[in-house]
């Protein structure tokens, strides 16, 4: 019984380990790992509003994707687009603080598609 307890914390003490290891790895772009949540992608960035703004229409621009639409409050910002196979796009990107966003990605309405908005978030964490 005592090696199975033994067994099981050095189990967590491990994966906590590796967590605590992606973290610090993710840490250099200040991103930690996007997350697949309510049809969408979301992921916090450690950069100013403005700078993820930019970054996700530089990222749009990359692939080729217009932005049809911008709405741009004090601390959202919605950008649309379309992509490559006529499904709709969007991107939130909302101010945490002074240095730090969350970034939330959808393609597609009614089959969201998680690849490509993969896609785009990684492009947008290159442009950051």
């Amino acid at each position: 019984m005592k090696r199975i307890v033994f067994g099981v914390v050095i189990a967590i003490f491990l994966m906590n380990m590796y967590g605590c290891l992606a973290l610090l790895v993710g840490g250099a772009a200040g991103a930690g790992t996007a997350t697949w949540l309510s049809q969408k992608l979301t992921q916090q960035f450690d950069a100013p509003y403005e700078q993820t703004i930019r970054a996700a229409e530089n990222a749009l621009k990359s692939l080729d994707l217009n932005i049809t639409k911008e709405e741009k409050e004090a601390s959202v910002t919605q950008i649309r687009s379309e992509y490559t196979d006529g499904k709709d796009i969007w991107i939130d990107v909302r101010k945490i603080t002074d240095n730090s966003t969350k970034v939330e990605v959808r393609v597609g309405a009614v089959s969201p598609d998680k690849v490509a908005a993969e896609k785009i978030l990684g492009r947008i964490r290159r442009y950051l």
